[in-house]
């Protein structure tokens, strides 16, 4: 039930959670642990992200920063880059798109020119992040990120977060005057190299700089060439460098994601000894818990105190960001109680270093099969999105486990238009055919219209009908029998056919129940929807006020004269 009640809203979109949502992965990086470089061009990003939404996807993550164990910190400008071309190619082909990143400047222009969902893997610790998302209407997600095992509860020293090396030795430089023009007055004491966020006192026992992205890690150890996730070595600290250059000043490492995940990276490899042995094959999960479930409550709780609506809030657990694989498993084993939270949950596990310690799989980008099984354990215990690589993959093994675990017959409403050979017996025939769709009933039907030629002028007039159908599924997969009907009865597909020409039959999917989708093979609600008499007219044999539904559900609909396609006559039932 849990599943079925939630909804997230994402701007002037609405997700519901009656089947599983796909998010693809879409890295606009050099350096990504699975596929980093393959998508680093603007129009092979593009290109990937709309087939993956023509493959399933229901969301597109776009990021450019990578985030894996010694990944290089990208300052806002560069990222801005890499990613705002696609988050608007994307947007305006109908796309759900989700930004990914911690850099607030990046999310205002990636929500100014499209995208409807703000990720965050620091988890909306920084002020300014939450100031903004605040003021906008997009959908937002808190990401857990850091260590999950219990530490000394001493304050610790919090840092400014910040990827830029540059921007760092400027506020150093900035410092280091106020220091010198404090010290020749005689005032205050030296003050501190680091600025501290706050200490705000939190529910789950937290200070500000116990959250996970406020924690003032400790320096890098000097790099060895160790690889994590199985892809790609850490990096050397390009900090330390600027920093010997400026003066021999101690390096201190400014950015807390990027130390904390090369920290895990050789915590993973790294052989501890031990005297202590286990009686169980997992640690406690109750302190691992209390720490996630503990932080993702208090942020979603911060940002609703800010004026986020609640129904705007989404939480992941951040498998694979400062956790071990035995953390990672403990995690995954309890998301039925991160689900019981009440916010829609994202199960993000995608070929990342733990399933390929589960699985006995090297290489990142052969874990897909590994992946899709922890997707569906985290499906069955209450995550309603999944984001993955394989989105085509995954689609395939969600539409198979679906049809057969979970009966969920839905609504949905197919125009059918024929001006060639004898067109009621082609709307007719397409109606059976369409009943005859596994998992698919025709349970309505409009009248038969005559209507004026759209778009194309020079032709003859249409016959047009719409058809209510329930079926089980997934949107992708009823087009292509859709498609199917069409050939059946002769539709003309070659380069030779006129657009919007005369044509036999014409099978429109308008809208399915709880189903929003972009892309070049489908889109739903039909964008073209709402200017169409021959489609709004026959609507009105099956719904009340068809106009008003379509409205409410964000599609924009003509007044009567502005539209195209004028029904002029009726021509007898179906």
């Amino acid at each position: 039930m849990a599943q079925d009640i939630k909804a997230w809203s994402c701007g002037k979109y609405t997700l519901t959670f009656d089947r599983p949502r796909i998010m693809g992965v879409l890295n606009v990086t050099p350096d990504s642990f699975s596929d980093g470089g393959e998508h680093f061009d603007a129009d092979a990003a593009i290109a990937h992200g709309v087939a993956m939404l023509d493959a399933g996807a229901d969301i597109i993550d776009v990021g450019g920063e990578s985030t894996r164990p010694g990944f290089h910190p990208v300052d806002a400008d560069e990222e801005a880059r890499r990613v705002l071309p696609v988050v608007r190619a994307l947007a305006q082909k109908g796309a759900i798109v989700s930004i990914d990143t911690r850099h607030v400047e990046v999310a205002k222009a990636a929500v100014r020119v499209g995208a409807s969902i703000v990720n965050d893997v620091t988890g909306f610790t920084d002020p300014k992040m939450v100031d903004f998302v605040q003021s906008s209407t997009c959908g937002v997600i808190i990401v857990h990120a850091g260590e999950v095992s219990d530490q000394p509860t001493h304050a610790r020293t919090a840092v400014q977060l910040d990827t830029s090396a540059a921007a760092y030795m400027a506020e150093r430089a900035r410092e280091a005057e106020e220091e010198a023009a404090a010290a020749k007055s005689g005032r205050g004491q030296k003050r501190s190299r680091t600025r501290l966020l706050g200490t705000p006192k939190l529910s789950s026992g937290y200070t500000q700089q116990q959250l996970p992205f406020a924690d003032a890690f400790a320096a890098a150890p000097a790099h060895d060439g160790a690889e994590a996730e199985g892809e790609a070595p850490a990096a050397p600290d390009a900090l330390e460098a600027a920093e010997g250059a400026a003066g021999g000043a101690s390096p201190i490492m400014t950015d807390e994601l990027a130390a904390m995940m090369n920290r895990a990276s050789r915590q993973a490899q790294a052989y501890v000894s031990t005297s202590q042995l286990r009686r169980f094959t997992l640690p406690d999960s109750a302190p691992i818990m209390r720490h996630i479930m503990g932080f993702l409550s208090d942020q979603a709780r911060a940002l609703m105190r800010a004026g986020v609506a609640r129904e705007r809030i989404c939480i992941d657990p951040g498998a694979g960001f400062g956790k071990s694989t035995n953390e990672d498993i403990i995690i995954q084993r309890e998301t039925v109680k991160m689900a019981s939270l009440g916010y829609p949950l994202l199960c993000a596990v995608s070929r990342k270093r733990f399933v390929g310690a589960i699985s006995g799989v090297e290489e990142a980008a052969d874990r897909d099969a590994a992946t899709f099984g922890v997707c569906l354990g985290a499906i069955e215990n209450g995550a309603n999105i999944v984001r993955v690589h394989n989105v085509a993959g995954f689609a395939q093994f969600l539409n198979g486990f679906w049809a057969v675990a979970r009966p969920n017959p839905r609504r949905a409403f197919v125009a059918l238009g024929s001006n060639k050979g004898q067109r009621l017996d082609n709307i007719r025939a397409a109606r059976d055919l369409i009943a005859e769709i596994p998992l698919t009933c025709v349970s309505n039907c409009s009248r038969i219209y005559e209507s004026e030629p759209a778009y194309e002028t020079r032709q003859a007039p249409f016959a047009n009908a719409v058809i209510e159908i329930k079926t089980e599924l997934a949107p992708t997969v009823l087009l292509d029998k859709l498609l199917e009907v069409e050939d059946k009865l002769g539709r003309n597909r070659t380069r030779s056919a006129r657009r919007n020409g005369p044509r036999v039959i014409d099978c429109d999917l308008l809208w399915m129940d709880g189903e929003t989708h972009g892309g070049d093979k489908l889109r739903l609600p039909h964008p073209k929807l709402g200017e169409r008499d021959f489609v709004l007219v026959p609507l009105e044999d099956l719904m009340h006020d068809p106009a008003r539904f379509f409205r409410y559900e964000g599609v924009p609909v003509l007044d009567t004269e502005e539209r195209v396609g004028h029904v002029v006559g009726e021509l007898g039932s179906m």
